[in-house]
């Protein structure tokens, strides 16, 4: 089992313990904040299920129906993932605005402040194991996985704070009052995880840096003289690449193929822990324009019709 698939199924099960205990606590204490908390650890569960399917699914060989994989498949959970955590978000809202309207009481302070400190140090020590899976394999769905139990982490905190200032105070509108709070923090986070998912899924390029690199490794080959046309993307697991370079127009197959080896060879090494699928061309001149001239040509005619 990868490295990822075992992470998701950790999480999951920590938050199904997390989900029980605050679920109940919740329920019996009428806490808007123990109640939203338990409500995003359900969440929490039911994405990191998902996720373990759509990265066993991402990780499933090219076929004659999928030829470059199904690596997006984690984009479209990580757009999924942020959209169920944008409304979570908002029903915590409705709920602690319910209860400031309402003017309910919060019962079992004590109960519900012990349960939510087992609970951050939980969250804690899932979210630096996350964080370090995230690190080593630099997958997308585990880092939007880490970052939702983060922003679970804070959630907690959040809510002992507001359990602990009830307790002192007896002012009920202080529950209410940070389960909105906590509501807001989660629509916030979740735009992060929506943003890059969609960006994947459009083909947007790789982070300007490395594109800037990757033109620098292929500019600087002394036997190569320019290069155009260079496209980069990528599906969150592998980056894709492609370029033209200009070679000397005499210049014999097998040396060009070499260099190409010598440039694909650096450029994997600007993030070797991704998988790279890197499509040079040999141009024996400058073509650049003559290739724009084409495109914009068939645009047109495209338009045109």
């Amino acid at each position: 089992m990868s490295a990822q698939k075992r992470a998701t199924l950790v999480s999951s099960t920590v938050a199904s313990i997390l989900v029980l205990v605050k679920l109940v606590l919740g329920i019996a204490s009428g806490s808007v904040a123990v109640l939203a908390s338990a409500i995003d650890s359900l969440l929490d569960m039911l994405v990191s299920i998902f996720n373990f399917f759509a990265i066993k699914k991402s990780e499933e060989d090219p076929d004659e129906s999928y030829q470059y994989g199904k690596g997006k498949i984690q984009a479209i959970a990580a757009v999924i993932e942020g959209t169920i955590i944008s409304i979570s978000g908002i029903y915590i809202i409705y709920v602690g605005a319910k209860k400031l309207i309402e003017a309910s009481v919060t019962t079992l302070l004590t109960p519900s402040i012990i349960a939510m400190s087992i609970s951050i140090v939980i969250t804690y020590f899932l979210v630096q194991y996350l964080l370090k899976i995230a690190k080593e394999t630099d997958n997308l769905v585990i880092k939007a996985d880490a970052l939702h139990y983060k922003t679970d982490l804070w959630s907690n905190v959040a809510v002992l704070i507001a359990l602990g200032l009830v307790y002192l105070t007896g002012l009920d509108w202080i529950d209410a009052l940070f389960g909105i709070g906590i509501g807001i923090y989660i629509i916030y986070s979740a735009y992060e995880i929506i943003v890059e998912g969609i960006e994947i899924l459009l083909d947007r390029a790789l982070r300007g840096e490395i594109v800037s690199s990757i033109g620098e490794i292929i500019s600087k080959h002394p036997e190569v003289t320019s290069y155009h046309w260079l496209r980069t993307r990528t599906d969150g697991d592998i980056n894709y690449v492609e370029f033209h370079m200009v070679l000397r127009p005499n210049m014999p197959l097998l040396e060009a193929h070499r260099i190409a080896d010598e440039v694909e060879d650096k450029i994997r090494l600007l993030a070797s822990k991704k998988r790279w699928v890197i499509t040079p061309h040999f141009d024996p001149y400058d073509d650049e324009q003559v290739n724009e001239v084409m495109l914009n040509g068939k645009s047109l005619m495209k338009a045109r019709q």
